[in-house]
């Protein structure tokens, strides 16, 4: 039997943190044993909003680092770049033909990023959701990581490969059966670990976007740094830690992190915490989270020095996802009617 086969992504602007290792990347590690993994380094996505284009290629290259830093193992799992696929951009352009526009207007996250960028907001950014559905499509994904944010994201893909793709252009078999031109993907839950909030706002999300540097522990931050960010995150004024008040959201967030960092568990955390003040609790936190990065960060430094194996990486990551993804490419330039690819000159 086949293994079901994963594909996810990150952007690579700005550094990739806490939130991005233990909610996404770490869980990747575990599925390449047992799922065939795609894993990519969006680039494309990063230029929807305002960038620096001097700093894409670095912070492309570095992503892909962290990647392999954290355990992805290129013999096990294909990585590459998007950017890297040209696959990608033509079947979102197909993608867009067929996709209402109210479809991408109700979509929360250009809603609130609209918001913030005013008369600047760009077609992109409104056409995100249908990269991100080309992106899933190419490869013939069974199952998609998933937090709470990307649902909606992931039902447009799924209702634009059923609805508007198989529904309206596939053709049938001998017995008058449709026969699917795009494989509808199912949403995989994430296990714990999959929501770490920010140091600054337990009830919101740590991410990268956010402009306070203090809100996110970056994984390639240094052990000062770390501990100084630590001490200054948002507590409150109760003496000792427990999971699971919604009063306490930091104090959950804080020790839930020192749960997984440690390798104690919710259980044997809670206990030793549950009498604790801050003032002992978050040296303990800083210590555990600079363990936890210090594999990690001496795996990326390797890789940055050795930059043509990083090279090798994602040239053998791009022979593999342009061989899935041309042929699905094929199939739906088919299915839509397209003049097929000369394949060399006929002979005289």
């Amino acid at each position: 039997m086949p293994r079901a086969r994963v594909l996810s992504g990150v952007q690579p602007t700005g550094s990739l943190h806490l939130g991005n290792w233990l909610g996404a990347i770490r869980n990747w590690v575990d599925l390449q044993d047992s799922h065939d993994t795609f894993f990519c380094v969006v680039d494309l996505h990063a230029i929807t909003v305002p960038h620096n284009p001097a700093q894409l290629a670095a912070d492309t290259r570095s992503t892909a680092a962290l990647y392999l830093a954290c355990g992805i193992d290129p013999a096990k799992a294909t990585v590459f770049v998007q950017s890297h696929v040209s696959a990608h951009s033509e079947l979102c352009w197909l993608l867009n033909c067929v996709t209402p526009l109210n479809w991408l207007e109700r979509m929360i996250q250009f809603k609130e990023k609209a918001v913030k960028q005013g008369d600047q907001v760009s077609v992109g950014l409104l056409d995100y959701p249908v990269l991100m559905a080309a992106d899933i499509l190419l490869y013939d994904a069974d199952l998609v990581p998933v937090g709470e944010d990307q649902k909606q994201h992931l039902e447009l893909a799924r209702d634009i490969a059923q609805q508007r793709i198989n529904a309206r252009f596939a053709k049938k078999d001998s017995d008058g059966e449709p026969i699917p031109v795009l494989k509808v993907p199912e949403p995989l839950i994430l296990k714990e670990g999959a929501r770490v909030m920010s140091l600054t706002d337990g009830r919101s999300k740590m991410s990268k976007s956010d402009p306070n540097e203090g809100s996110r522990i970056n994984l390639l931050d240094p052990p000062e740094l770390i501990t100084k960010k630590v001490k200054r995150a948002k507590t409150d004024p109760q003496m000792g830690l427990e999971f699971g008040n919604p009063d306490r959201p930091e104090t959950d967030n804080l020790l839930g992190l020192y749960a997984l960092l440690s390798g104690k568990g919710r259980e044997a955390a809670a206990s030793e915490c549950a009498a604790m003040g801050w003032g002992t609790f978050k040296p303990l936190l800083a210590e555990a989270m600079v363990e936890a990065l210090r594999p990690i960060q001496e795996r990326h430094a390797c890789l940055s020095a050795d930059p043509a194996e990083l090279d090798r990486v994602l040239q053998q990551g791009r022979e593999r996802a342009n061989a899935v993804a041309d042929a699905t490419l094929e199939r739906t330039r088919e299915a839509l009617g397209f003049l097929a690819k000369t394949q060399g000159s006929a002979s005289a």
